[in-house]
């Protein structure tokens, strides 16, 4: 397959005279456009490397904590009309055996369905005061008997989301990323040096930056940092970034570019089995009930804000249009930083020897093909 008269966005620059020939699931070869027989005519439009979510709950009504083959097969390709070629489950903050027999099914159907790349565990180990739509009720500590049960399926587990603050997060930490696993401060009330000592431990993200973490507060007379800040300020810390237009400002959108650059950011839908339905729609989050309104997913008192309802493609229409970075940046954070947060070195770059997982979209950031592993999966 060659792909021929798009522009081609590569790492730092966006070509317009190559032509990009796949074989065998990989990127062949990437050279000066010719007249090729048979090659595909991308109009003109955008060509990308194919977006990579961490951090997935659910589309169409559908949530990964059903752990059917069918709501996987909707979720990803719901989101596979977004541009995303890779994403990871997420699960909720839930009963420990709960979410062991989620990581169960994604081991058994990921063979089957090639954007699941694995899964992240968001919670049950959060503070109960950060616990936004999380379900309060299951929250509980990482102690080495319950870390255990996760562990069993380390390889399935690409991401945990924990409070570093909360008691024996320390060595779960150390435990989680000992074992290859990427792990990210959120849903947290951390103090500057309990986060510092969770990243001291390994942890290298913070989750949905703004959204459920400590900020900046008074201690006595003194003001100190939260999470917040010490993700920005802490260099090798990677920032989620949920850039939908609801759930971060442009101007705190614009903060966290600043602080830390177009490697510095993974952007991330967080979207629920809310994404894809219309205004009002009904739909749950950990047992919790939510709605759709006005373009975002909200618990049902309105109280506050329950995932997103975007994918991917909106986030880097949102972070060119809001926040006015170059298109090759906005695609970096949808899809390199991402995956090599968790160890893909294989996708995230239209590179020679990559895998050809590709977005086609147009200059208005409408998705009109994606391929994963050089066949096409939307439109199917």
């Amino acid at each position: 397959m060659i792909l021929t008269n798009g522009r081609v966005i590569l790492a730092d620059t966006i070509r317009d005279d190559l032509d990009v020939e796949v074989r065998d699931g990989k990127i062949a070869d990437l050279r000066p456009r010719g007249a090729a027989q048979n090659a595909i005519d991308l109009g003109k439009n955008f060509l990308g490397p194919g977006f990579v979510d961490l951090h997935v709950h659910g589309a169409l009504g559908r949530d990964a904590m059903e752990m059917s083959l069918e709501s996987f097969r909707v979720i990803c390709d719901y989101h596979g009309r977004g541009g995303t070629t890779s994403l990871l489950l997420t699960t909720v903050t839930a009963e420990i055996k709960g979410i062991v027999s989620v990581l169960t099914r994604v081991r058994e159907y990921r063979s089957q369905i090639p954007q699941i790349a694995g899964a992240h565990v968001e919670g049950p180990f959060i503070s109960p005061h950060k616990a936004g739509a999380q379900n309060s009720e299951f929250i509980c500590e990482p102690k080495p008997e319950v870390t255990d049960q996760l562990l069993v399926d380390a390889d399935v587990i690409k991401r945990v989301t924990l409070a570093p603050e909360i008691k024996g997060a320390l060595q779960a930490i150390e435990r989680f990323v000992s074992s290859g696993i990427s792990v990210s401060g959120g849903h947290s009330d951390a103090l500057d040096e309990e986060a510092r000592a969770g990243f001291e431990c390994g942890m290298r993200s913070a989750t949905h930056t703004f959204n459920c973490m400590s900020s900046a507060r008074r201690r006595g007379i003194y003001r100190i940092a939260g999470l917040l800040e010490f993700a920005l300020g802490e260099p090798e810390m990677n920032c989620e970034l949920i850039a939908d237009g609801h759930h971060v400002s442009p101007t705190l959108m614009k903060m966290v570019y600043q602080a830390k650059g177009a490697s510095g950011i993974s952007l991330v839908t967080d979207a629920t089995s809310g994404a894809g339905l219309p205004n009002g729609t009904p739909f749950e989050l950990g047992g919790r009930k939510c709605v759709v309104k006005n373009g975002v997913g909200l618990l049902a008192d309105e109280s506050a804000l329950a995932g997103s309802v975007a994918s991917m493609i909106d986030l880097v229409r949102t972070m060119v249009r809001d926040v006015r970075i170059p298109v090759p940046e906005a695609v970096a954070m949808a899809s390199l930083n991402p995956a090599r947060q968790i160890g893909l070195p294989k996708k995230g770059e239209i590179a020679i020897g990559n895998d050809a997982d590709l977005v086609v979209f147009s200059p208005e950031f409408e998705v009109k093909q994606t391929f994963v592993a050089g066949e096409q999966i939307y439109p199917p």
